[in-house]
């Protein structure tokens, strides 16, 4: 077992690595997911997010390191490790020969489950995912949204300790997101384990109990959102918008008394901790400012902070 505390984990992974023809995509990573939470991986595209997702659930092997999963090692027991997780992938691949409740029985099929007990799972996740009255709909048939749903609904169909979701909800409108986090929620409140990579903060603050930022193949920061909020950025941001000369000009105002300042295309974003003597500076300066936005600080700023504005493609 890796470490002291495996009994009680789901997940470990201590120095993890992995290399493709002498790239290293991750770099030694080390980190540990307990039952019934959710934890996720954020980062920039190349960060290593996908490719230790891709190890968890056996679509690759490491090339160094340890990585327990349900207390098995990915080395010596990838078949047993493949029938006690669930995955629910980034594209759709479901089966548009296939009617919906087809798409589980043949998937439970897989897994060598009597087709009573394949038939009983599959109505108790239609029902679950809200899918029951397209049971006899063509795939094809389905909105994004619900696609997404009939995928979660497939990873569990052997019931798993295990849901690993890579982009859950992405492409899905607001109603069909809140809808598939539901959803995801309850499966914790049943004590699975969620292991998830998301793109969207707001999807990662709503739903990981803590997470980690990699960049680089390698760890950054990990914690849960609120504390990594705490601990990288101020609690209150401003945010001001002016002319480029105006924003010249009130950048030594703000930085006298800001715990820190970044600049974004028209905007001054200023961290402090106290904005109403902030926004006093700013009145007192004479700078004409012609929009300004308070909010909370989230863990989007965490994440631009630690990994950079830059667009990575």
């Amino acid at each position: 077992m890796i470490g002291t505390n495996s009994r009680t984990s789901t997940l470990v992974a201590h120095d993890l690595k992995k290399s493709y023809d002498g790239f290293e995509a991750v770099k030694g990573v080390d980190f540990e997911v307990h039952r019934g939470e959710c934890f996720g991986f954020l980062g920039p595209n190349g960060a290593g997010k996908t490719t230790t997702m891709k190890m968890i659930y056996g679509a690759v092997m490491p090339t160094g390191g340890e990585l327990e999963v349900a207390g098995l090692d990915v080395r010596r027991s990838e078949r047993e490790i493949k029938r006690r997780i669930g995955v629910v992938p980034q594209e759709n691949n479901l089966d548009d020969d296939l009617k919906v409740k087809e798409n589980l029985l043949v998937y439970g099929r897989y897994y060598d489950l009597p087709r009573k007990l394949a038939l009983q799972r599959a109505e108790e996740l239609l029902e679950f995912v809200e899918l029951t009255e397209k049971a006899e709909a063509q795939v094809d048939q389905l909105s994004g949204g619900m696609k997404r749903r009939l995928l979660i609904a497939r990873a569990l169909i052997n019931d798993p300790e295990i849901v690993v979701l890579d982009e859950p909800t992405t492409g899905l409108d607001p109603q069909a997101r809140h809808l598939v986090w539901d959803r995801l929620r309850a499966l914790t409140v049943e004590g699975k384990t969620l292991v998830l990579t998301t793109h969207y903060m707001e999807e990662a603050a709503r739903l990981c109990d803590r997470l980690v930022i990699m960049e680089g193949g390698l760890i950054i920061a990990q914690g849960s959102p609120a504390v990594l909020i705490e601990e990288h950025v101020s609690p209150q941001v401003l945010e001001f918008r002016a002319g480029s000369e105006d924003l010249e000009r009130l950048r030594p105002v703000v930085d006298a008394v800001s715990d820190a300042v970044e600049r974004t295309g028209e905007a001054l974003l200023a961290f402090t901790a106290d904005a109403d003597a902030l926004m006093e500076r700013v009145r007192a300066s004479g700078v004409e400012v012609e929009n300004t936005v308070y909010r909370q600080a989230g863990l989007e700023d965490v994440f631009l902070r630690l990994t950079g504005r830059r667009l990575i493609e």
